[in-house]
């Protein structure tokens, strides 16, 4: 049974997040990153990386107060 495909098209918010998310892992699978380089825009993945990278540092500083 094939594995359905999104439709072609714009990536919707959710998986541009979940693809940040993934690069920020390092793992990403070949359909994902077809579809955020054939249909997505790189203003909206740069700013989503920012984000996420600001959340990402003001989580670790938020712990490392609690800490200390």
């Amino acid at each position: 049974m094939p594995i359905p495909h999104d439709p072609p098209g714009k990536p919707t918010v959710w998986q541009i997040i979940g693809s940040v998310l993934a690069a920020g892992f390092g793992v990403q699978s070949q359909h994902n990153r077809e579809r955020d380089f054939s249909g997505g825009s790189a203003g909206h993945y740069i700013v989503v990386g920012i984000i996420a990278t600001a959340l990402f540092i003001a989580t670790l500083l938020g712990i490392i107060h609690l800490i200390l």
